[in-house]
């Protein structure tokens, strides 16, 4: 349990993971709230259910993944498992709707949509904080420092001495 919060203290990952959050919860954002020219929650759920073909369940965690995982993120707060999240959805967005489109974003409006290498920089930092964890200034470390405690049930080797 304790190793799904434990991290370094490394301000590295803190300014990553602000960098994600800030990035991410705009589209969050648009999917649950229709913020920033978004369809909100029903919209988005039409689309992916009906234009895209994606089941129920997946496009409400891939709306999950984007809204509360950016806030997660940006809290530090179970960062692996809302990394984790962002990389599923940045990795079916670029299979399922920007491959085709090729590598590169659409500047200059002469592709038929956007490339897929807005998806790969995401999806990299959010890798990153999956393997690595929250660093420093985060929920986390601070939920794994009370776990590592002498007498907690994560640390029960010290609740004999």
């Amino acid at each position: 349990m304790t190793a799904l919060f434990r991290t370094s203290n490394d301000k590295s990952l803190l300014y990553l993971r602000l960098v994600l959050a800030a990035v991410i919860f705009p589209h969050g954002a648009q999917k649950v709230l229709g913020w920033f020219g978004g369809y909100g929650y029903e919209g988005t759920m039409g689309f992916f259910t009906g234009q895209l073909g994606i089941p129920a369940a997946f496009a409400f965690l891939a709306i999950v993944a984007e809204f509360a995982g950016s806030l997660g993120v940006a809290l530090g707060l179970l960062t692996r498992v809302a990394a984790f999240g962002i990389l599923s959805v940045m990795a079916t967005a670029a299979y399922l709707v920007h491959a085709g489109n090729g590598f590169f974003m659409n500047w200059s409006g002469q592709q038929a949509g956007e490339g897929f290498e807005y998806h790969l920089v995401v999806g990299a930092i959010a890798l990153l904080l999956t393997i690595r964890g929250a660093g420093a200034v985060s929920v986390d470390a601070a939920i794994a420092a009370k776990l590592d405690q002498p007498g907690t049930a994560a640390a029960p080797e010290y609740a004999t001495r």
